[in-house]
């Protein structure tokens, strides 16, 4: 009798042993589901972030309209001034907007070349000032579309005009509240456009493309701004190479003004 309850307490504790493990077991493999579960979860949420940011990331700045995705900054400071409204375009006709505002037009310039230079070459001397053509930069070193608070190097933003830019150039002593307005107006046309101060030219103010060049001696208010715009309306894109080549356009262009985004 004392042998069959001896084994009849083994195999209790024996099953009882058993359905412990067991639990253990299902214990072990619930927590490693959730601990799987949770890392997915986790993957899944990374991802939709990740494609948001990519989404919403198309290498823009606000305020400066710094494009990356267009070239390099080449370290320049960007303007991230807001800039003044301007007033309504009057004068659509680029001649007579030129007249209108005492501006030099200077059209289909003699081509001064197109070949690639490396980082550390010798820019050529162009013999326009602004330059509007001659040989520049290997991409990606073009420089990127934006508003810049230095001057950008020629050699830089030739390789931009050839692919339709259009460049906006005023001297570092213009005042304060010209600059503002200068650059409201580029706020209304920056895509495939740069704007930047440069001392190296006997203009206030002047706009370049590839061939192209317009310069102002004297700013004067809304007259040169209606000269810059008709300009830009009349040559922005003309470029040998195409003004997307260097990515999706999105924005007002100088050839397309429209109103300035809202500032962020």
């Amino acid at each position: 009798m004392a042998d069959r309850k001896a084994e009849k307490e083994r195999l209790r504790q024996a099953r009882i042993e058993a359905e412990r493990r067991e639990a253990a077991e299902q214990r072990r493999k619930l927590i490693l589901g959730y601990g799987v579960a949770g890392l997915l979860t986790l993957l899944v949420l990374v991802g939709i972030v990740v494609v948001i940011a990519k989404s919403g990331d198309d290498g823009l700045s606000k305020d400066s309209f710094i494009n990356t995705q267009s070239g390099e900054t080449h370290g320049l400071k960007p303007d991230e001034r807001k800039g003044t409204a301007p007033p309504e375009q009057v004068e659509f006709d680029v001649a007579d907007a030129a007249k209108d505002a005492g501006c030099v037009l200077r059209e289909d310039l003699p081509n001064e070349g197109a070949t690639h230079l490396a980082p550390g070459d010798d820019p050529p001397k162009y013999k326009t000032v602004p330059p509007t053509s001659g040989d520049h930069i290997e991409p990606p070193g073009q420089q990127a579309d934006g508003a810049y608070l230095e001057p950008a190097e020629p050699i830089n933003f030739v390789h931009s005009l050839e692919h339709g830019r259009l460049a906006i150039l005023y001297k570092p002593g213009l005042p304060e509240d010209q600059q503002l307005e200068l650059k409201g107006l580029y706020s209304e046309e920056y895509s495939g456009a740069l704007l930047f101060p440069y001392a190296d030219m006997p203009y206030d103010v002047a706009a370049v493309t590839w061939q192209n060049l317009i310069g102002c001696k004297t700013y004067k208010g809304a007259a040169t701004l209606d000269a810059i715009r008709a300009f830009g309306i009349e040559h922005w894109g003309e470029g040998p190479e195409p003004a997307d080549g260097f990515g999706p356009l999105t924005g007002p262009t100088p050839a397309t003004p429209g109103e300035a985004p809202p500032s962020s």
